[in-house]
């Protein structure tokens, strides 16, 4: 267990280091622009910003993360649905077992036994 924490540590330090190394390699300021340049000029709009690359590169991971966790979670929507079904089937099924097992532990009126067992006639 403490082996597998010191793991998960040293995994996030050189993850820390390899993104810090990405971003000093890459601080040079490039040009976004919103629309290529022919449909800016026919549109007369363009939006333009400076930024460093490192935010593009990092920006560009966590959208397809992002794009990714949500593509996953809708297309296991189904898994989750049968899930949930089937957990509303043993709610049910366990609440009937309970009902069941406490009529069945209630005492019986001992009138009302004798009426619901079985008959022993005797042959004459």
């Amino acid at each position: 267990m403490r082996l597998l924490r010191l793991l998960r540590y040293l995994v996030i330090v050189v993850l820390a280091v390899v993104l810090v190394l990405v971003a000093m390699a890459n601080r040079a300021p490039v040009s976004l622009h919103l629309l290529p340049g022919d449909l800016a000029d026919y549109v007369g709009f363009s939006a333009t910003a400076q930024i460093p690359l490192f935010l593009v590169i990092f920006a560009a991971a966590a959208a397809g993360l992002v794009i990714g966790f949500v593509w996953e979670w809708l297309r296991e929507g189904k898994h989750r649905k049968t899930a949930s079904r089937g957990q509303r089937q043993v709610t049910a099924l366990s609440r009937e077992v309970a009902r069941l097992r406490d009529k069945d532990a209630r005492p019986k009126d001992e009138v009302l036994a004798l009426l619901d067992s079985p008959q022993k006639t005797r042959a004459r």
